[in-house]
């Protein structure tokens, strides 16, 4: 841990521009961060100083950590630990970092305040791989062309984590009393399933995490439409239940094939899965996102959306659901998708053993494993056996929290044309693992999409606006403003 005095007030954004740097930043070793100084940008006068400010320095901080190399495989998340070490140093705040393995590097920083329980800004370092054949820019560049930031990581999500870093800089600087601890986390490994990350730091950094009940992380956000801006804040998600199969039978020459193999019975256990689908039902949460998602929709799937809990059993519609919006569909019901599987090497060879992998998620009110227990039972008389590779955690975070509320009354008086909705995610994030430990954490980020531009994650071209981020930044702190003081 590293002490300094807390400084009183900010220092100036020194002038350089991450796109007039020559290659791109690899290491946060690399980084040189100047502190940002409290006095007036002239240009942009007509708004607040400390606005403009925040906002300024989100830019060319997020430029700059767009630059540090973390795609995962392999991760390399130390870099981002020394990029951010470096301007906690700078700026005097006290820290903590780990690796939960060589270069999988995890850091978290507290603000401490009064004896409320404590909020988390949660985001993860790590981003997917880029192509760059496919991509009309260098994925790592930072720069800002056409109004828009660059990069692997501007919206998934090292946007939202510099969002953080600049509303906590601020806090830090303000020297204003607040009503609870504040922490800061950029955890790694979240992109492969949050082992080196989150997962590890509640294992074996269980301090990070003292006196919290409250986390903001990704999940939800704004888009907008020509029907205008509808928010949603992911209050819980599916539950992810990866399994492994494995099947071991005679080995022998493919010329002269037995009753049962080990590629015979993996196939069969396979089959029995895909043509056996889960029961659909209705959880509260997800009748809501139903009933808000069909104000956008026409006839007839407008009025069949209301009625959803009547509507899973029409097999007819279901079918329909599916291809019309596979991700509701899958809200419906636990699901399991055959992802991969491998048997012999030489096809010639019948192989002693084979493997599947199935990707599985269950509703949130649904216990990992029980739901085990019935694939075992489903596929027992294959002779395969079933190791659970991965298990989420059961959990809904509660829409009468104080930062729900806070998110509830920022786009109520900001926004009052626009519509709200908790969501449930078909997908995974780290709130798996904070609400495991019962933290209250939400999904939601100010930033408001438009048109397409969310393909960008975990596509090609991945690039924010930066009018629209800058917004974001400053909206972000009518947010916390409402949590952190009395």
């Amino acid at each position: 841990m590293k002490k300094n005095s807390v400084l009183l007030i900010a220092l100036f954004i020194s002038s350089w521009h991450i796109a007039d740097t020559s290659p791109h930043i690899v290491t946060g070793e690399e980084y040189s961060y100047t502190p940002l100084q409290d006095k007036p940008n002239q240009k942009n006068s007509r708004k607040g100083v400390t606005k403009i400010l925040l906002e300024d320095e989100a830019v060319t901080l997020l430029q700059a950590y767009l630059q540090v190399d973390t795609i995962s495989p392999p991760g390399n998340e130390s870099r981002a630990v020394d990029f951010l070490a470096k301007i906690f140093d700078k700026e005097g705040i006290s820290y903590e970092s780990a690796d939960s393995a060589p270069g999988r590097g995890n850091i978290w920083a507290r603000l401490e305040g009064g004896d409320k329980p404590a909020l988390i800004l949660l985001h993860h370092s790590d981003v997917v791989p880029a192509n760059e054949e496919y991509w009309d820019f260098d994925p790592l560049s930072g720069e800002i062309v056409d109004g828009y930031i660059q990069g692997r990581g501007a919206l998934d999500m090292k946007g939202l984590g510099i969002a953080h870093l600049a509303n906590f800089l601020k806090l830090h600087r303000s020297n204003k009393e607040l009503n609870r601890d504040v922490i800061f986390i950029a955890a790694a490994d979240e992109e492969s399933g949050g082992k080196y990350g989150m997962g590890w730091l509640v294992e074996n950094r269980p301090e990070a995490f003292e006196g919290a009940a409250l986390l903001l992380n990704e999940g939800g956000s704004g888009f907008r439409s020509k029907d205008g801006i509808v928010f949603s804040i992911e209050v819980t998600q599916k539950i992810p239940v990866w399994l492994r199969l494995t099947s071991v039978d005679e080995p022998g020459h493919g010329s002269s094939p037995r009753t049962t193999s080990s590629v015979s019975r993996i196939v069969e256990a396979l089959n029995i899965i895909w043509n056996s689908p889960f029961e659909p039902r209705i959880i509260p949460e997800v009748d809501r996102v139903f009933s808000d998602r069909s104000e956008g929709l026409e006839e007839p799937f407008r009025s069949k959306y209301k009625d959803i809990k009547n509507m899973i059993q029409d097999p007819v519609f279901m079918k329909e659901l599916q291809e019309f919006s596979p991700s509701s569909h899958a809200l419906t019901r636990n699901t399991c998708s055959l992802t991969r599987m491998s048997g012999g090497v030489k096809i010639n060879v019948v192989p002693p053993t084979a493997w599947a992998e199935i990707d599985c998620r269950i509703l949130p009110d649904n216990k990992p494993e029980e739901f085990i227990k019935k694939i075992e039972d489903l596929i027992k008389d294959t002779g395969v056996e079933v190791e659970p590779l991965m298990l989420g955690f059961p959990g809904s975070s509660p829409t009468n929290s104080e930062l729900y509320l806070a998110i509830e009354n920022y786009i109520s008086t900001n926004y009052p044309d626009s519509k709200l909705s908790p969501s449930v995610s078909t997908g995974f994030t780290d709130s798996r693992f904070s609400r495991g430990i019962g933290i209250a954490s939400y999904g939601f980020n100010t930033y408001i999409y438009e048109g397409n531009e969310s393909s960008g994650i975990h596509g090609n071209n991945e690039r924010i606006h930066e009018d629209r981020y800058r917004q974001s930044v400053s909206d972000l702190s009518l947010i916390l403003e409402k949590v952190i003081y009395d």
